[in-house]
Formats: C-alpha cells, sequence, structure tokens
C-alpha cells in the first residue's frame, strides 16, 4: 500500500475551507492524512468543516500564530515521510497529489515541489502568488512562471515542463520532511510571506532541490489572509524580502546588494507617491527601519542559514536570473517568464 501523504492546512477563518476539503476527499489518488491548524478561534468557518468532514485532525493555537507558525504546528504532527502545506482557500484537481510523490520518489536530493497554481477567480490564468513555480534574480527579486509583477498569463500549457525551480510557493508546497528536519521549518519571525522562499533557499544552500511539477494542478483564490493592497501587505513583502537575503546570501554579494536595493526601494516610494497610492509610500523605508534597528536578531538568524551552505551551492545557477527584473520588465518590456528564462534552459 502506498505511504499517505500528510495534508497541513493552516486556517484562519476562510469560509472556503469546506470546498478545500472536498476536493481532497474527492481525490481517492493518494492516501492521505489531513491536519487543520486552526489560528482563527474556532470561527464558524472551521466548525462547519469539522461536522462535515469528521476525519479531519484538528489543532488549536493558544493565540495567533500567523503563517509560520500556524504550518510549523502542523509539521511538528506529521509523522510521514512526505507533507504538504496546502492553503485553506485552495482546491486541488483529480489526480493532483500523485505527481508529487513521483518527483520526490524519483530523487532523494528534492526537497520540495510546486504544482502548477491556477487562479480560481479567473480561469485559465496563473495564480498571483506561485504561477507554475519562482525563480530570483541577481538583485533579489522574486518572481513566477506565469506572472510578473502584476502581469498574469494565461495558461497555454507554456509551462507544462517540469523544471528546477528557486522556490515554490507556500500556497501548495509538497516537502520530504527529512530535508525540513535538517535545515530547520518556516521562519516563524516572517510572520507571513516571505517564509516559504526563505525555507526553499535554506534548501538549497543544504544541497536540496526545488522542482516545479506541472502535472499536479491546484486552484487558488489568493487574498483570504491580506488585502492585496493593504500597508502590511507592502510591508511584510518589503521588509521580508530583505531579510531572505540577510540571512541566505554570501557576505560579499550581500555587501554589494544592499546599497543598490536601498536606491530601488527609494524609488518605489516616490514610484507610489506618484499615483497618490499614500498607503503604500511608507512601505519600503518602513522595512529598512526595521531591519536597521534589528541588527543582532539579523545577524542570529544568518549565522543559523549560512551555517547550513555546502560548498558550491553559492554558485548555483537553477531557477536564477542573470540580470534583472526591472530592467527586463519596464525597459525591454518583457512580460513572460519564458522571455526571461526560456523554458528548456534549465536542465
Amino acid at each position: 500500500m502506498d505511504d499517505p501523504v500528510t495534508i497541513v492546512i493552516p486556517h484562519y477563518r476562510a469560509e472556503v475551507l469546506s470546498d478545500c476539503l472536498a476536493s481532497l476527499f474527492a481525490c481517492p489518488d493518494w492516501p492521505i492524512r489531513v491536519i487543520v491548524v486552526d489560528d482563527g478561534g474556532n470561527a464558524p468557518s472551521l466548525q462547519a468543516a469539522v461536522a462535515r468532514f469528521p476525519q479531519v485532525e484538528v489543532l488549536t493555537n493558544p493565540s495567533r500564530q500567523g503563517f509560520s507558525g500556524t504550518c510549523n504546528r502542523g509539521l511538528e504532527a506529521v509523522q510521514t515521510r512526505y507533507a504538504v502545506l496546502l492553503n485553506d482557500d485552495t482546491r486541488v484537481e483529480p489526480g493532483w497529489l500523485r505527481p508529487l510523490v513521483a518527483a520526490a520518489d524519483a530523487d532523494e536530493a528534492v526537497a520540495a515541489c510546486q504544482p502548477k497554481l491556477l487562479s480560481a477567480t479567473r480561469p485559465g490564468y496563473f495564480d498571483y502568488g506561485g504561477g507554475a513555480g519562482g525563480y530570483i534574480d541577481r538583485l533579489g527579486y522574486t518572481f513566477c512562471r506565469g506572472r510578473l509583477f502584476d502581469h498574469l498569463e494565461c495558461d497555454e500549457g507554456q509551462y507544462d515542463r517540469p523544471v528546477p525551480i528557486f522556490w515554490a510557493c507556500g500556497s501548495a508546497l509538497f516537502l520530504r520532511l527529512a530535508a525540513v528536519e535538517q535545515v530547520g521549518p518556516l521562519d516563524l519571525e516572517f510572520f507571513m510571506h516571505f517564509e516559504e522562499i526563505d525555507l526553499c533557499w535554506r534548501l538549497r544552500l543544504a544541497g536540496y532541490r526545488i522542482v516545479a511539477v506541472p502535472a499536479s494542478v491546484v486552484h487558488h483564490y489568493s487574498g483570504f489572509s491580506l488585502p492585496p493592497n493593504s500597508f502590511l501587505k507592502s510591508y511584510l513583502n518589503h521588509r521580508n524580502n530583505l531579510v531572505a537575503l540577510v540571512k541566505n546570501l554570501p557576505a560579499r554579494r550581500l555587501a554589494g546588494l544592499l546599497p543598490m536595493r536601498l536606491i530601488l526601494d527609494l524609488v518605489a516610494v516616490v514610484a507610489y507617491l506618484a499615483r497618490a497610492d499614500l498607503r503604500l509610500a511608507p512601505a519600503p523605508l518602513a522595512a529598512w527601519v526595521w531591519c536597521l534597528t534589528h541588527i543582532p536578531n539579523l545577524a542570529r538568524r544568518r549565522r543559523a542559514s549560512r551555517a547550513l551552505c555546502r560548498p558550491g551551492q553559492d554558485e548555483r545557477t537553477d531557477g536564477v536570473l542573470d540580470g534583472s527584473l526591472l530592467s527586463r520588465y519596464y525597459l525591454r518590456g518583457q512580460r513572460r517568464a519564458s522571455q526571461l528564462i526560456p523554458e528548456g534552459a534549465e536542465t
């Protein structure tokens, strides 16, 4: 009999939880154990879901832990070889789990996999948060196969090739538990946003691979945790991006990159002001203020991450754009990830 996979669902009051569970139990292609970790105070959405699906196990946080803490609570309860961190605002397609297990079984170096994430609100388009897998450029800006900034691509099969990627989206993140135990779980201090990118980065430093598995398809609603244009969301994205760079980059590259990133963040402030977006304009500066006032915190977290680095891992280029996403998007007008890193270039 196939070994089960544990599905860990962090939950914070999203009404679509029952729909997520219904899609899981309607797809019996692989045995699963489902754990819902409640971060929302036993809201009606959870009560309704448990009444409908009594086979679900529920763990309740004593106080709000955020995405990272809630996922880690679930991972601590996992006793299987593989687990999936699955958002409560997702819907899986039939046959979604078997390709992920097959990809991990085929290569012990694969520590994380991402399915193809499609938008549940814009049929036929990629999901904003994860698309078909995540890349990063030389300046530390992340992007997805299927989404550059606010430009979403229609899924026309252009990313149906399994390829190595830099990071896999936390909305549907398949993990090898032994690898996670080696590098440590999600960093609690991120609270939410960028924590999965940081985890994937640490897995890479330890010598593991991250891969896209487009034969697995998951639909994602997005936006149930924080409104897309909120100050907090923008602030966390700016701050946590900087924190991930400080934690994981080698010292020489970090020293050369941070001054450039400061200039670019000042440009971002001007851009927000130019379009009269007064809510988001302070976010980049607030992120820098936090980092500059938490240097001991960052130094401690950096030591832990860099201690994982095996020889040669800093030089890896899989999933890395050798250039600037900003210049390719705004100056050269390239709107598709396949124009930046052509499909088939990764091996």
